[in-house]
């Protein structure tokens, strides 16, 4: 991990109607930094990864992805967006396409590749995902892990500069989840800059470099993972990783 900095926050704002889901945000990612965001459902922590790319513009704050200022009204974002690699909760792929498609679709249409470049991309980033051979199945002929792995491939394809997981594995059951995190420990351990919000504590144990504990729109506590899993500062983030691990283990 370097000291380049990938993604800036400073002090991201976001109401919807009255109610404040993110109150004053500030941070920075650092290269090849794996930062896991925790915290309780409804406190704002999909709100800000969705912030950060301008799928939900945030009211007052800044974004910069390296020098690049994402909330500029002059910034093109479907250009910037290109550096940022988003991986939803509920996967977002298209049903009517196979795997391969879905993967490929972004690089010709997007990127402008030729349908043959765009094709080996999509095969290469496929087969790194562990799916080469599930690349000519549909959506529907995958589990809820092949079809997680198949958004990652389609992220991993633009060559992002940094990955933005929401949830990547809440909507699997147990026995496919660990196919997902050990593809997302590769790409970690492979120096992908990644911004993770998840309640997977064992992952971010072994894989971030740093853990943000969010609650009712602001960062209570953030630090090194074993600092924050061990010997907490707040009162609020030991009880949260408390009923957390009753749930979930780590």
């Amino acid at each position: 991990m370097g000291n380049e900095i990938v993604l800036t926050v400073k002090d991201v704002i976001k109401n919807f109607g009255t109610n404040r889901v993110l109150d004053g945000i500030s941070f920075d990612v650092k290269k090849g930094e794996v930062v896991v965001i925790i915290g309780p459902s409804g406190t704002g922590k999909s709100t800000l990864l969705r912030c950060i790319n301008q799928l939900t513009p945030p009211d007052e704050g800044r974004v910069w992805l390296g020098e690049r200022e994402i909330t500029d009204k002059h910034t093109n974002i479907n250009h910037i967006r290109q550096d940022i690699g988003f991986v939803f909760q509920h996967f977002a792929l298209f049903n009517h396409l196979t795997a391969l498609g879905n993967v490929e679709v972004g690089l010709y249409k997007v990127k402008k590749m030729s349908k043959e470049e765009a094709r080996k991309k999509a095969i290469d980033e496929l087969e790194r995902v562990g799916l080469k051979d599930h690349m000519e199945k549909y959506p529907a002929e995958l589990s809820g892990g092949q079809q997680q792995r198949v958004g990652i491939a389609r992220a991993l394809a633009m060559d992002p500069q940094i990955m933005l997981f929401d949830e990547p594995t809440s909507a699997l059951d147990p026995e496919l989840t660990g196919e997902v995190l050990t593809v997302m420990k590769d790409l970690a351990e492979a120096g992908m800059t990644m911004v993770v919000v998840s309640h997977e504590i064992g992952f971010a144990r072994s894989v971030g470099h740093r853990i943000i504990f969010m609650e009712e729109g602001h960062i209570v506590e953030q630090g090194d993972p074993e600092m924050i899993l061990k010997s907490a500062k707040k009162d609020r983030t030991r009880e949260f990783l408390h009923k957390i691990t009753e749930l979930y283990g780590g």
